[in-house]
């Protein structure tokens, strides 16, 4: 059974930095791409960042460029999301997911496993 497990949400001051982790068990994420997204309330789930788990380009959204960095650690099985210079408009419900294709894509329809989320909320 796949699980993806989010951590490392929280409240945070304007300016400062967070790292979300996620782990990844049940199969074989070799030949998978890792993303990020989030949702605030009542707006629609949006892309943050994804990557093919072997590694390669990383795509962000134009929100989050420059702040927030993907990486994955293969001994742990874990997708990282570091966000720095948070902003009060960074403030949602972070989801993993995992696609069964090494495709960048920002549709989320396009993932076929999800975490639970975790909350981050940024204070000015």
């Amino acid at each position: 059974q796949v699980q993806l497990v989010e951590s490392g949400g929280g409240l945070v001051q304007a300016g400062e930095s967070l790292r979300l982790s996620c782990a990844a068990s049940g199969r074989t994420f070799s030949n998978s791409a890792m993303g990020w997204f989030r949702q605030a309330p009542g707006k629609e789930r949006e892309f943050v960042a994804d990557m093919p788990w072997s590694g390669g380009s990383t795509f962000y959204a134009d929100s989050v460029k420059g702040r927030f960095t993907i990486s994955r650690d293969d001994a742990k099985n874990t997708v990282y999301l570091q966000m720095n210079s948070l902003k009060r408009e960074d403030t949602a419900v972070y989801y993993c997911a995992a696609r069964t294709a090494p495709i960048h894509s920002t549709t989320p329809s396009r993932y076929d496993y999800w975490g639970q989320g975790t909350q981050v909320t940024v204070s000015s």
